[in-house]
């Protein structure tokens, strides 16, 4: 029970009567054994337990004296009330006082008698002289005697909670860290669409790919986080010929090579501060909110890049630092800096002279159902994820003249984000994105880029943890160029997608959807794509 008592911080005494009462609350003795489904946690002896008592463990009572309280002028009361001013037997109420002026359960009783018991009992095992008088001993045997049957049902509660905890401390991963585990299985295919940009599109190739994850949850003081993740991805988007309809879980080379995909330690300075030291793949929602409820990090929600976050944020990605500061529980600033080169050494890379994308947000939320993201991001060299050919700048080396590593543009990006909760079971949300872009060596020029898009959920539908949501908006366009070399997008492509996300058990879901885009690339010369695609998330 001192290893129990010694994680709960408590005193031994208000560690019986927490025992006494989390296994009341749990079962009575007739049942045979105790089945533990939520731990409950009382700081303090103060807090009335009769109604806990008469109505949980009604089997237990073998007398009518067992449902009164011990009252301040009964003798056991003041006899023990005598023991704990002269030995300090009980220092677990708030201000460190015995509180004599109240009544106490027998229990909440016995629970003070045993801690006395305990202490008088170490007294006389290290004691070189008689530190507790005959007196004081005798009417511990009185109190003994009087109270036996709660003292020994406290203490048989005690074995069976220490018992308990020796088993669980045995068999647990860690005393710090928790292990678990994701795996995303993903079938998708091109539905219809024949060519985008010249390119054939070849139908009828369904492909399989799977996205698993082991990540490893440490604390050391209960309020940081020390977050360790190894991936495997080997997932392909369908190659359509442009960025658009990209799948937000799909990897980059397709190979099944384990790494270590994302470390981050996350932890307070002070009450409103919290900072995030990246070291590695950090992204925009590891620093703030992205303010869009279809935001699953693929495993759950949208199936696209697109459909998941407003496509500025895919700017941040790499290695820095993150800064959220509350100034209330209805506005906070969020402050980043990440780089995506920030380990290599070479001419133009490093932490500061590579690509970086450093981030500022303020996020309003007035009520439960309603959040604004206003959001600014300036950039180096790193492109939008997402989008026609021109706004992710496909071709930047060949428009530049230079070769790839000598390749420099800079990005001002600007950002609204909404979600508005109409009712518990539909939420309508949407953004806004435009991004400034200038190339800065070779050949010269700025680029300004819009994207938009509304969204629609339905969450609950049909099962409790459920997600239905629709997503309607044009995907990043390059809408004036002064950049030689790369033209403005004559036309408008529109993305629209619709999943249905089921959830089978808490840790099975199964999400099929749909993503239409009309005049990929923003070319009218282009067929009309439709990609589908059958996820499965198993969450371990």
């Amino acid at each position: 029970m001192q290893k129990f008592c010694k994680y709960l911080l408590v005193s031994p005494a208000v560690c019986s009567a927490m025992v006494f009462l989390s296994t009341a609350a749990f079962g009575g003795e007739t049942s045979g054994t105790s089945q533990i489904n939520q731990p409950q946690v009382l700081t303090s002896p103060n807090t009335k337990v009769e109604n806990i008592v008469q109505n949980k463990t009604t089997a237990q009572v073998t007398s009518v004296s067992q449902l009164s309280d011990v009252q301040t002028t009964d003798w056991a009361f003041q006899a023990l009330q005598s023991l704990v001013e002269r030995y300090g037997c009980i220092a677990g109420y708030p201000n460190s006082t015995y509180r004599g002026n109240r009544a106490l359960t027998r229990y909440e009783f016995a629970a003070g008698l045993n801690a006395c018991l305990d202490r008088v009992n170490e007294l006389i095992a290290t004691a070189t002289g008689d530190l507790v008088s005959k007196e004081d001993l005798a009417t511990l045997q009185k109190l003994q005697e009087e109270f036996s049957a709660e003292l020994a049902t406290l203490r048989g509660r005690v074995d069976a909670v220490e018992a308990r905890t020796a088993e669980l401390e045995a068999n647990q991963f860690s005393t710090t860290t928790k292990l678990q585990g994701q795996v995303v299985a993903v079938v998708s295919d091109v539905l219809s669409g024949n060519t985008v940009n010249g390119a054939e599109i070849t139908e009828e190739n369904t492909t399989l790919g799977v996205r698993a994850r082991i990540e490893l949850v440490t604390s050391f003081t209960g309020q940081d986080t020390l977050f360790t993740r190894i991936q495997a991805n080997n997932i392909l988007s369908p190659d359509i010929g442009t960025p658009e309809g990209n799948l937000f879980f799909a990897g980059e080379d397709g190979t099944t090579t384990a790494a270590i995909d994302a470390l981050f330690y996350r932890f307070p300075l002070g009450k409103k501060t919290e900072v995030i030291a990246i070291a590695n793949a950090g992204a925009a929602d590891d620093i703030t909110s992205t303010v869009n409820i279809f935001d699953g990090d693929g495993a759950f929600g949208a199936l696209s890049t697109f459909g998941t976050r407003n496509p500025i944020y895919n700017q941040i990605n790499g290695a820095g630092l993150g800064l959220t500061y509350e100034f209330s529980d209805k506005l906070a600033l969020s402050l980043g800096y990440l780089s995506g080169t920030a380990n290599n050494p070479t001419p133009n890379n490093g932490l500061f002279n590579g690509s970086y994308g450093a981030l500022a947000q303020l996020t309003v939320q007035p009520n439960d159902r309603i959040s604004l993201g206003l959001t600014y991001i300036n950039s180096y060299n790193q492109p939008l994820a997402t989008g026609s050919n021109a706004a992710t700048f496909q071709d930047i080396a060949t428009i530049q003249g230079l070769p790839e590593e000598e390749v420099g543009f800079s990005s001002n990006s600007y950002g609204v984000q909404a979600s508005i909760g109409i009712t518990d079971n539909i939420v309508l949300g949407g953004w806004v994105g435009y991004t400034n872009s200038r190339s800065l060596r070779g050949n010269r020029g700025d680029v300004d880029i819009w994207n938009y898009a509304v969204t629609l959920g339905f969450p609950d539908l049909g099962t409790k943890g459920s997600l239905a949501g629709i997503i309607a908006g044009v995907e990043p366009k390059v809408t004036s160029s002064s950049l030689v070399g790369l033209a403005r997008d004559e036309d408008t492509s529109y993305h629209l997608e619709a999943f249905y996300q089921y959830k089978l058990s808490d840790n099975i879901t199964i999400t099929p959807g749909v993503i239409w885009l009309t005049s990929p690339d923003h070319n009218n010369d282009n067929d009309d794509v439709v990609i589908g695609a059958l996820r499965t998330t198993f969450s371990f």
